[in-house]
């Protein structure tokens, strides 16, 4: 994996510009704070992400890849100062579960989620090096 940096770009905070890979992709569909009975945990947004990152860590394993191959994500949250308020909890978790791997990412702020309960929804691709 190659992280593309264009010269005299500021390096980002929290992602990377690009990405180059190439390997086996692993796709993950859009996960949410919903445990393994499908059961939100929480109303609490900081609660919620973890739990995404523990689902899409979950399908990543079945498909033999880690944090370290996420190469982008795809967020949806429904509640933009929510997400804001909520950013030194979500860097904490985001550390802890997934290291110091910065993918690609781009979130959206949506009129809501199919899940009415849900709070963020993130869509995952990995690739695991040839």
């Amino acid at each position: 994996m190659e992280r593309l940096q264009p010269p005299g770009w500021p390096r980002p905070k929290g992602y990377s510009n690009g990405i180059a890979a190439t390997g086996k992709m692993v796709f993950v569909a859009g996960q949410i704070g919903w445990d393994e009975t499908e059961t939100i945990v929480s109303d609490d947004f900081a609660a919620q992400f973890r739990q995404v990152l523990v689902n899409t860590l979950a399908v990543l394993k079945e498909g033999g890849a880690g944090p370290e191959h996420v190469v982008r994500m795809t967020g949806y949250v429904s509640d933009r100062d929510e997400y804001l308020a909520a950013g030194p909890q979500l860097g904490a978790i985001w550390k802890e579960l997934m290291g110091r791997n910065y993918p690609v990412m781009a979130f959206l702020v949506v009129g809501g989620l199919i899940e009415t309960r849900a709070k963020i929804e993130i869509e995952t691709t990995a690739v695991i090096p040839s």
